[in-house]
């Protein structure tokens, strides 16, 4: 039997493909860049099928630096950027317009339209999602009302709509498949997650089709056989989780209480909440954990609009350095960030605060104040919005009847910064757990394929492969850690004037 897992990571800024071993250890990766369009102000949208391009060739490249052939891979996992929405036509799998990215703000008037309409406690009580422009329900809906054409065509059951996942099974497939797992279903405002259906009041409620939708399966399953010609043999798709869920299955985070932060474009903290549905009271949404069975399984989650994002702003807006990986040691050559405070609401703030009006702001300067302040002050800006996040989290799993979280599991880009998660653990007053495989993104979409096809048994088996690379311990007194979060909250009232 074939012995690895081809992983596909589909993110906002790149296409990336890893090849796994069956101890979960990282054999070969490729990656490749793609463009950002920015129409007008608040829009954000990607070209599908440079998404496509990019993805096939980059499986294509980490197969060949593997040296290995496509009968080599026992099964294909899918990880996806997970908001972002694609409408095509079936028939010449031709989009009818550009995909509208997570981080899209077009939509809020018709968000803005539905709370007034004293909506918001339907969808919330049905999706655990609050009415938001970053859920794609609306950004659908958007496309419909707006590209000329394409709400006839979807009542004719002409179009296809989906999440990127559902994108990519669909060229992979040769169009045989219109799918989506339960994860990525659950972050569109239209599937009910206590069922794991698409719900008929809210389709109707959005004015959306249901003739548009995909399948909804478990994460782990058998989602149909990539083309032949693509890979050099047809293969078959085992797992699908949009990537916060699957980083959070990477993180072994399979029990309730346990919570992993995921420093990427935003940032994004998840603590598996179990089988039980639960609200939030403190601005957290409850979304579909990846599940490999059909039980529901939920968990809280936070997420960060703008967070490894600043560093690329400090690179391009600002030009204050040349590469991402130059802001580690500038933000060190000062001791700290002389008072700067910055809050990066690019594109409003997202939870617990929720703010979409909010916008970035630069606080505290003085005439000492630097460029390596304003860098320190950008990653401490990291740190002091997952901060504030986990303690919603604490103080929600508390009310629920379970316990504060203990530790917090990373990954993504931003986890290799030393300096980013110390201070981290000096803010929370809890250990930073770093793992030695931070791509656990594409490991938990690896995972759930192998957990399919065989590979692995059982979720006890992927426990004990999770191994610590490195625990960041605090070191702040919890009085210091509170008059610094004190300060970041009136940083964020300024920035929300």
């Amino acid at each position: 039997m074939s012995k690895y897992i081809l992983a596909l990571d589909q993110g906002t800024s790149s296409s990336r493909s890893i090849v796994f071993d069956a101890g979960g250890r990282i054999v070969a990766m490729a990656q490749r860049e793609f463009r950002q369009i920015y129409p007008q102000p608040g829009w954000v949208e990607h070209d599908p099928k440079e998404i496509w391009a990019t993805q096939l060739a980059t499986a294509q490249e980490a197969l060949a630096k593997a040296n290995l052939k496509a009968s080599d891979i026992a099964s294909i996992g899918i990880t996806n950027q997970r908001e972002t929405t694609v409408v095509w036509n079936r028939r010449t799998g031709e989009p009818v317009y550009n995909a509208i990215v997570w981080q899209d703000r077009r939509a809020e008037p018709t968000c803005a339209a539905l709370r007034a309409r004293g909506l918001e406690e339907t969808f919330q009580r049905k999706t655990g999602l609050i009415l938001d422009a970053y859920f794609s329900g609306t950004k659908l809906k958007w496309i419909l009302d707006n590209v000329e054409g394409a709400r006839a065509a979807a009542l004719a059951g002409e179009l296809a709509f989906g999440t990127i996942d559902s994108w990519l099974m669909w060229q992979l497939t040769g169009g045989a498949v219109h799918a989506t797992d339960v994860s990525n279903a659950s972050r569109t405002l239209m599937l009910n997650v206590h069922t794991n259906g698409w719900d008929d009041e809210l389709l109707k409620i959005l004015d959306v089709p249901v003739e548009v939708l995909p399948a909804v399966w478990p994460s782990s399953h058998a989602y149909g056989h990539t083309r032949a010609d693509w890979l050099g043999a047809s293969l078959p798709i085992g797992g699908v989780a949009g990537d916060q869920q699957s980083a959070l299955f990477g993180q072994a985070c399979f029990q309730a209480g346990l919570a992993k932060n995921t420093y990427g474009t935003g940032c994004f903290m998840l603590m598996h909440t179990g089988s039980q549905f639960q609200s939030s009271a403190n601005g957290l949404i409850t979304t579909s954990a990846a599940q490999p069975t059909g039980t529901p399984e939920f968990a809280f989650e936070g997420s960060v609009f703008i967070g490894g994002a600043v560093v690329q702003w400090l690179r391009d807006g600002l030009q204050a350095i040349k590469g991402s990986g130059e802001v580690q040691q500038l933000a060190q050559s000062v001791p700290d960030s002389g008072g700067v405070m910055f809050v990066p609401a690019f594109t409003g703030l997202g939870a617990p605060y929720w703010k979409p009006e909010a916008r970035g702001a630069i606080v505290g300067l003085t005439r000492g104040s630097t460029v390596a302040h304003i860098a320190r002050a950008a990653l401490e800006s990291i740190a002091f919005q997952s901060a504030a996040l986990l303690q919603a989290m604490s103080r929600d799993a508390v009310a629920n009847g379970g316990a504060p979280v203990a530790e917090l599991r990373v990954d993504g880009g931003a986890c290799v910064n030393d300096l980013l998660m110390q201070f981290q653990a000096d803010l929370l007053g809890i250990p930073v757990v770093r793992p030695q495989v931070i791509e656990t993104t594409a490991l938990g979409a690896a995972y759930l394929a192998g957990l399919s096809c065989g590979i692995y048994r059982s979720l006890d088996e992927l426990s004990a492969q999770w191994q610590v690379e490195r625990r960041f311990l605090p070191t702040l007194s919890r009085e210091r850690a509170g008059e610094l979060m004190q300060r970041w909250e009136h940083a964020v009232a300024q920035a929300t004037l």
